[in-house]
């Protein structure tokens, strides 16, 4: 039986992609989960029934997490159903492709929003929830926290703050919940990569490929589970960062 049987977990942005990978590995260790959603509806009930499948107890929650308000009412809606929360995933995130020039503070704002503001609450919400008998925050980061692509600059720095966030409140939340992060590389790139570029990619990281969802997925799961272990952020890129 896995140490997290039983648990209880809320994986944000489990419709679709990482999210719903991760929602998965979870549900597969024994846990219960809350599948977060906002606009995708469709995936989230994807990935419910695919939980249900493997005869794991979870209920999908809507939330755009845009809204200030939404991570505590989240918070709430989840441990209301499931009498509590042992683990919270915050995987929920943007990435829009704009070219600097182009940036609007309107772009900015609603990538901090998705991708730093909203991760932070619900981490305080999800320690308060908690309560004495502790738990823990996994934060999704990524690769691009540390290099610069012309055009995911916002999304490169809001993700270089979501790592200090989990090094603060590693220390902040600490003995009782343990605050780690993942930084994936290259996982499900997005459609219209062009294949010179792709291949440039896969030359340059020294395992030579490109993630799969479900290495991050078990980056978590280990993460979830490590009871000596807060404040890390473990790179899951192929060996990207050691360029």
């Amino acid at each position: 039986m896995s140490a997290l049987t039983g648990r209880i977990a809320l994986v944000t942005g489990a419709g679709q992609r990482v999210g719903q990978a991760i929602a998965l590995a979870l549900g597969a260790e024994g846990m219960r989960v809350g599948v977060h959603h906002h606009a995708s509806v469709d995936g989230a009930r994807k990935t419910s029934a695919a939980l249900r499948g493997l005869g794991v107890d979870n209920a999908t929650f809507a939330a755009d997490l845009r809204d200030s308000h939404a991570p505590a009412a989240l918070v709430a809606d989840v441990t209301r159903h499931f009498g509590g929360i042992d683990l919270l995933v915050n995987s929920a995130a943007i990435m829009r492709r704009l070219p600097l020039d182009t940036v609007t503070s309107d772009d900015w704002d609603e990538t901090f929003a998705i991708n730093t503001r909203a991760p932070f609450f619900l981490s305080l919400a999800a320690a308060r929830a908690m309560g004495a008998r502790g738990g823990a925050i996994v934060n999704i980061a990524d690769h691009l926290a540390h290099e610069s692509w012309p055009q995911l600059v916002p999304h490169g720095i809001s993700k270089g703050a979501l790592e200090i966030i989990t090094r603060q409140l590693a220390v902040q939340l600490a003995p009782l919940v343990r605050v780690n992060a993942v930084a994936p590389g290259a996982v499900l790139p997005p459609d219209g990569w062009a294949d010179a570029a792709r291949q440039k990619f896969v030359d340059e990281t020294p395992l030579r490929r490109l993630g799969m969802p479900d290495d991050v997925a078990q980056a978590v799961v280990y993460l979830a589970a490590a009871p000596y272990v807060t404040g890390a952020v473990l790179c899951v890129d192929g060996g990207r960062h050691l360029r």
